[in-house]
C-alpha cells in the first residue's frame, strides 16, 4: 500500500523542512510539524483504513529520520537497552511521532531546555511535566516555570493520590512557585490531605503555620550540637518546623482516604525519625515494634548516643520511645490486619484504628498535641 501522492509530497516537503518535532493526531488524521517560524499542518487523505495508512506515514517519516523504513520499534528497542545514553538521539525521537518516543527523550538525562520545549510541544502531558520536573536541567532553564503551571492546572483533574502528591513535591522543590501560589496550595490542602503529603515530602521543615516551638533543656540542646545523633533529633522535633511537621502529620492521619496517604506517610515519618534506626524498616507488627521501642529508650540502650542521652535525662525516655516508634512505621502494620489493597475510606480507617491511635499518641506526645 502506497500513500496518495498528494500526502507523499507534502509529508516529504514538511521534512525536507527540518522541523523540530513532528507530532500525529491520529483521531484526526492530521501530521503537524514544529519549525522556527510555527507549525506545518499536513492533512492527511488516506486511501486506505486508518490504522493501516498511519502506519504507512509512521514508516515514512521513520524512513526519513532514521533510514529504515519500519525501523522505529526496533531502534527504540535498542535505545531503550543501551540505558538512554545515547543522548545524541534525542532529537531524532522527536521527530518520529510517536509517543512512546517522547516519553523515551522526556525521560534522558541528557535533556536539554530546547529539546525540552520540542518534546513539551509534541506531547503535553503531566506525566511527562513530572519526568522533566525531576531533572535539574529543565528545572533550571525556561520550561522549568511552564510545567509548573500545567501541573498546578492540571491539579484538579489528577485522580489518583500518589500522582497529585508527586506533583506537589515537584512543584514546591523547584522553588518556582510565588508565595502566594504556594499560600494557594496550602489552603486547598486543608481541604484535601492528600495535597498535605506533597507538602510534607517537599519541604518538611518549611510547613506554613504550627504551634511553635517547645521548650527543650539546656543540657540536650549541648549535647546536640555535639554531635548526639538522638539529641539532635529531639532538637529537631521540638523547633518549630518540627512541630509543624507532627502537626501535619496528625492531621493527614486523621482521616486519611486511602492507603497509598497511608503508606506515603509511614515513608515520611521513617526517613524524619531514621537516625534512630539507620539500618531501615524493620517491617514489624504493631506489638514488637512497641516492645522494641521500649528496649531502645533506656539507659542500656544498644545505641550508645540515645544510652548517654538518657542516663543524664530520663525524663526524655517516652519521647525517646515515640521516636524510636515512629521510625519504624511501614507496611508490616498494614499487612499485620491483612488489609485488602482496594479497602478505602471509613472501611480502612476503621481496620486501621490501633495503628492509627498509636501514631496519633505518640505525635501527641511529642508535639503536645492534646
Amino acid at each position: 500500500m502506497e500513500l496518495s501522492n498528494e500526502d507523499s509530497f507534502r509529508l516529504n516537503v514538511l521534512l525536507a523542512n527540518r522541523p523540530q518535532a513532528i507530532r500525529i493526531d491520529e483521531a484526526k488524521l492530521i501530521v503537524y510539524g514544529l519549525g522556527p517560524r510555527g507549525e506545518a499542518t499536513v492533512r492527511l487523505n488516506p486511501n486506505a483504513r486508518p490504522d493501516q495508512y498511519l502506519r504507512r506515514v509512521k514508516e515514512l517519516i521513520s524512513g526519513h529520520v532514521l533510514g529504515s523504513p519500519g525501523g522505529y520499534p526496533i531502534y527504540l528497542r535498542r535505545w531503550t537497552r543501551m540505558g538512554q545514553r545515547r543522548d545524541e538521539s534525542l532529537e531524532q525521537l522527536l521527530l518520529l511521532g510517536e509517543p512512546e518516543a517522547v516519553v523515551a527523550a522526556v525521560c534522558s538525562p541528557g535533556l536539554t531546555d530546547e529539546l525540552a520545549r520540542r518534546a513539551w510541544w509534541a506531547m503535553e502531558d503531566a506525566e511527562n511535566a513530572r519526568r522533566m520536573l525531576g531533572n535539574p536541567a529543565i528545572v533550571a532553564g525556561s520550561m522549568g516555570r511552564v510545567l509548573v503551571d500545567y501541573l498546578i492546572d492540571y491539579l484538579p483533574f489528577e485522580t489518583e493520590s500518589d500522582k497529585i502528591t508527586e506533583s506537589i513535591r515537584l512543584i514546591l522543590q523547584t522553588g518556582l512557585v510565588d508565595a502566594e501560589r504556594r499560600d494557594d496550595l496550602w489552603r486547598k490542602a486543608g481541604r484535601k490531605q492528600v495535597y498535605l503529603v506533597g507538602f510534607l515530602q517537599a519541604v518538611p521543615d518549611d510547613l506554613p503555620g504550627g504551634p511553635g516551638p517547645r521548650k527543650l533543656p539546656d543540657a540536650i540542646g549541648a549535647l546536640a550540637e555535639a554531635g548526639n545523633v538522638c539529641a539532635r533529633l529531639l532538637d529537631r522535633v521540638y523547633s518549630a518546623p518540627g512541630q509543624a511537621f507532627l502537626t501535619t502529620v496528625s492531621t493527614v492521619m486523621s482521616k486519611p482516604p486511602s492507603q497509598d496517604v497511608v503508606t506515603a506517610t509511614f515513608d515520611l515519618l521513617r526517613d524524619y525519625f531514621g537516625a534512630l534506626r539507620p539500618e531501615g524498616d524493620p517491617d514489624l507488627p504493631l506489638s514488637d515494634l512497641i516492645a522494641d521501642a521500649e528496649r531502645f529508650a533506656t539507659s542500656t540502650s544498644p545505641d550508645p548516643d540515645t544510652a548517654r542521652l538518657l542516663c543524664e535525662h530520663p525524663e526524655m525516655a517516652p519521647d525517646v520511645a515515640a521516636m524510636r516508634i515512629l521510625s519504624g512505621f511501614g507496611y508490616g502494620l498494614i499487612r499485620a490486619v491483612a488489609l485488602d489493597p482496594s479497602v478505602l475510606g471509613s472501611l480502612m480507617r476503621r481496620k486501621l484504628t490501633p495503628v492509627i491511635d498509636l501514631l496519633q499518641d505518640r505525635l501527641s506526645l511529642l508535639a503536645r498535641l492534646r
